[in-house]
């Protein structure tokens, strides 16, 4: 563990870093491995801090994430946020999708592609900077699949804070472009997202990083709740309640099970009725450790080499796979994996009955969300929410192929008639 500040802020609603294998508590700060067991850590929370959190506390305060800030281990002070204006994106109520997937209830689209680097990282890296900041760090870096690095080489320019970001060097273009173009170290590992992360993990415990905070390693456990967000933002928006299923993609796992642990301290906290929900997770066939393992029942997910075409998907050695499978099963949910062309056709599916452009990984849950509502998983009577994760700009040569003009004429009438529009 670096040595670099105690508790991170004074009157944060978090109380330990708690180990996900074993329950050991250690003090909070840039720690992410338990010293008895090395499980993962995560943040644990004092029960009657959060319960102090009224809605209306929430809804007076900014349109972003940090209106939940007395539900987060960072950020209380305002003069520490690192605030992008990330978060409060829109929640669409897509009838058509529902109409074509033959649902009887809602289907919405919780939209991450509006945040400021086009994709959900914003979250997860407005909460990790402004922890890093407050534990003392003078410099961000990160492991990528590409929208992780986009938003911190972004955060980290806005704030003058010096970042290192650490991609495959065979991303897709527009991601390679966007994390360069804020003007931060950029570094490209002939390999794959495993081998950029067992890098990364490395270099943090050398002297040469000792100031360095990398987001989803010394500082994952602070990281990893910028998802929470997302659960807490659909229950706002869905007027204090929360959904009877949700669908999100799963390339760790930590998202997923993040939306599930906010939805448990919304309920424990008295903000929304108890009530029960199920979690359905999405992976590509190209990558998909944690779906093979609930399709046969086991409890370890066994690591793959990652293929296909969803690239921010494609880590095949999930930190919170274990994780993802309880939340799933616990919940009565179920999980699936898509080849290239069914995630194709999920983003055109999308993009067809709603307006949003997903990127691949949205594609990845639009289809699981068809094959498990075709199948009877997934209740097409209860209400769904379905999470898009990042802008179609971003992985635009998935579609490419077929997204043509539907015709090329001359500018004339007699050319409109002769290609048949008129």
């Amino acid at each position: 563990m670096t040595a670099v500040a105690d508790r991170p802020t004074l009157g944060s609603p978090a109380s330990a870093l708690v180990c996900r294998n074993c329950g050991a508590q250690f003090p909070l700060g840039a720690q992410h491995a338990c010293f008895e067991c090395f499980g993962p850590l995560e943040i644990g929370y004092d029960a009657d801090a959060l319960a102090r959190v009224t809605r209306a506390d929430i809804e007076a305060g900014p349109h972003s994430l940090w209106r939940y800030a007395g539900l987060l281990p960072v950020g209380q002070n305002p003069a520490t946020r690192v605030d992008s204006g990330t978060g409060m994106t829109p929640l669409i109520r897509a009838d058509r999708l529902a109409d074509e997937l033959g649902f009887t209830a809602p289907v919405w689209v919780k939209d991450d592609s509006a945040n400021p680097t086009h994709s959900f990282k914003d979250r997860v890296v407005s909460v990790a900077i402004t922890a890093a900041r407050e534990l003392g760090f003078s410099r961000i870096a990160c492991a990528s699949t590409g929208n992780l690095g986009n938003s911190v080489a972004a955060h980290a320019a806005r704030i003058g804070m010096p970042s290192i970001v650490f991609v495959p060097s065979d991303l897709e273009a527009p991601k390679i472009v966007q994390s360069a173009i804020y003007g931060g170290t950029l570094v490209g590992i002939e390999g794959s997202y495993d081998d950029v992360n067992r890098l990364c993990s490395e270099l943090s415990e050398t002297d040469e990083f000792e100031s360095t905070g990398f987001v989803n390693v010394n500082v994952r456990p602070y990281y990893a709740e910028g998802s929470k967000t997302l659960g807490f933002e659909v229950a706002e928006q869905l007027g204090w309640r929360l959904p009877a299923q949700y669908v999100a993609p799963m390339a760790s796992g930590s998202m997923l099970t993040k939306i599930n642990k906010a939805f448990k301290e919304l309920v424990a906290a008295g903000l929304v009725p108890s009530s029960q929900w199920s979690v359905f997770g999405a992976q590509s066939a190209g990558c998909a450790p944690i779906a093979t393992a609930f399709a046969s029942g086991a409890d370890v997910v066994v690591p793959v080499k990652p293929t296909g075409i969803a690239k921010s998907l494609n880590i095949g050695n999930p930190a919170d796979g274990p994780y993802a499978l309880d939340a799933v099963r616990g919940s009565g949910g179920a999980m699936a994996a898509v080849g290239d062309e069914e995630i194709r056709e999920g983003i055109r599916l999308l993009a067809r009955t709603t307006g949003v452009f997903a990127e691949t990984a949205g594609g990845v849950t639009v289809a699981v969300l068809k094959k498990l509502a075709a199948s009877g998983e997934l209740d097409t009577s209860r209400e769904t929410v379905v999470f898009n994760t990042g802008d179609g700009l971003k992985t635009i040569d998935a579609v490419s192929g077929g997204a043509r003009p539907t015709a090329v004429i001359p500018p004339t009438i007699k050319g409109m008639r002769a290609a048949g529009l008129l």
